[in-house]
């Protein structure tokens, strides 16, 4: 999940994988793939960013988590 601001400051957390598209006249809106519209107060570049620190997180984790030794259990 990453974490975005609306205009009137509130925050809330939205999983990338359902961003269909995010737009930028000149307030920065992610539209999502069911068609939910938020406008957000962090730039483009920063969504984008932060889109690209999740999926690097989630690719370091699965490849340590994938060579990791199995742990004992039965």
């Amino acid at each position: 999940m990453i974490v975005v601001t609306r205009l009137n400051l509130t925050r809330f957390a939205v999983n990338p994988d359902l961003i269909e598209r995010v737009q930028a006249s000149p307030d920065t809106t992610i539209i999502m793939v069911d068609g939910a519209r938020f406008v957000v107060q962090e730039s483009m570049d920063e969504l984008i960013a932060q889109i690209t620190d999740f999926r690097a997180r989630v690719l370091s984790t699965a490849l340590r988590l994938s060579s990791a030794p199995p742990s004992g259990g039965l």
